[in-house]
């Protein structure tokens, strides 16, 4: 089961003004599950993205980077489950297309106006025909508030919905913001097997908005992982839709600071729901990265500790087996790192230092810790004022169980 993470009711997911949400049911895998998702913003949105960095990525990863290059108004996003599109080539390309076609001629747009993404099984092709005859029932019921449904309209392997609004003034308008996310398995920086979708209806200028969707990014779901697989689809995605009757936010306006805060607390916590519900995760790691000489060398030790399967395993056992951290650390590859400067805590308890076993430590202290469903790594490298946070979970026999099982 998830740790410590419970699906939204529906009532806590604002409806933002502009966007409005529809599903259906298109038996692309699964019969009798919510598998298609549209989602349509008003005359004049703006929309930023960031895509996986995975070479093979996916022909709809493909459509959306050519489609936010061009001037076109971006007016609608079209998402499938239960095949990923991707490792299909120019037929994957064509069938994207095709969708996007669909959607567009019963919306009255352009193809290049509608953004496509996908997420399920890769070397698959897509049905596309069955996607498309899901979409007149999709838009058929398009409301604002229809967060939930799109929350889980997008899921795979996930168990549970993710998503989360904010509210916040703004030069005396009420501006709001909502986003869901998917993802479960396959999860690593840059992203994961996610999907991420954020709204809000404040007007912001489409420089603003990238710089906000990079800033988000970077503390929040390029901070996760859970079994260092970078997917072939994943996807984030900001919107404004300009509804709100703020002053145009760009840059150097005052409020930028407070709608990208907003954003990035919004996108941290469904980055961190997305490791909650990691594949048989049992515990929700933090771990924390200080005294780096910069942020690079932080990061290297914080995801050699968060990718070892030996570490994520002896987490799940709840057992204090701490000398895999130190070996992590190790091999992390920081150069000329001084292992007698350094410390290693695990929650308040300092584990180790001066290159060994701290002198007080006891593991009766370490197993107490291990036996919480929350548990903080901290490491300080003691060569600098850098510091990075990541979070994780552990692997649990479900996580097999369930990989193992994903295609069937």
């Amino acid at each position: 089961m998830p740790v410590k993470l419970t699906a939204p009711q529906a009532s806590s997911l604002l409806p933002v003004r502009g966007v409005k949400l529809g599903f259906a049911e298109a038996n692309i895998r699964k019969p009798n599950r919510k598998d298609v998702l549209v989602m349509t913003l008003a005359e004049g949105s703006k929309v930023a993205g960031v895509f996986t960095l995975n070479q093979f990525c996916a022909a709809p990863v493909i459509l959306c980077k050519e489609f936010l290059a061009q001037p076109a108004n971006i007016r609608a996003l079209l998402v499938n489950t239960g095949c990923a599109n991707a490792g299909t080539g120019e037929d994957g390309l064509s069938r994207a297309k095709q969708t996007c076609e669909a959607l567009g001629q019963l919306l009255n747009l352009q193809a290049n106006q509608i953004l496509p993404f996908s997420t399920g099984v890769i070397l698959e092709p897509l049905p596309a025909y069955k996607l498309i005859a899901a979409l007149p029932a999709a838009i058929q019921n398009l409301k604002e508030d229809n967060w939930l449904n799109a929350a889980q309209a997008i899921m795979t392997t996930d168990i549970v919905a993710k998503g989360a609004s904010r509210s916040l003034m703004l030069d005396g308008q009420r501006i709001t913001i909502t986003g869901i996310s998917k993802g479960s398995g396959m999860i690593h920086p840059n992203m994961a097997t996610m999907l991420a979708y954020i709204a809000t209806d404040a007007n912001v200028s489409q420089s603003a908005l990238e710089s906000m969707t990079r800033y988000a990014v970077n503390k929040s779901f390029n901070c996760i992982t859970v079994d260092g697989d970078t997917s072939t689809n994943d996807s984030l995605i900001l919107m404004a839709t300009n509804q709100a009757g703020n002053a145009e936010i760009t840059e150097s306006s005052a409020n930028f600071n407070a709608l990208r805060d907003a954003f990035t607390d919004l996108a941290i916590e469904l980055a961190q729901a997305i490791v909650r519900d990691g594949e048989g995760a049992t515990k929700f790691m933090t771990i924390q990265v200080q005294g780096g000489r910069d942020e690079l060398e932080c990061r290297k030790v914080a995801y050699a500790i968060a990718h070892s399967p030996l570490v994520k395993t002896a987490f799940f056992a709840s057992d204090p087996n701490l000398g895999r951290i130190l070996a992590a650390i190790g091999y992390a590859g920081v150069e000329q790192l001084d292992v007698h400067a350094l410390k290693l805590y695990l929650g308040d308890v300092l584990v180790a230092e001066h290159g060994g076993r701290a002198a007080a430590y006891q593991e009766e202290q370490g197993s107490a810790v291990m036996k919480e469903a929350e548990i903080l790594v901290r490491v300080d490298l003691a060569r600098g004022s850098a510091s990075c946070t990541v979070w994780t979970c552990d692997f649990s026999y479900d996580y097999v169980k369930i990989n193992a099982d994903y295609r069937s």
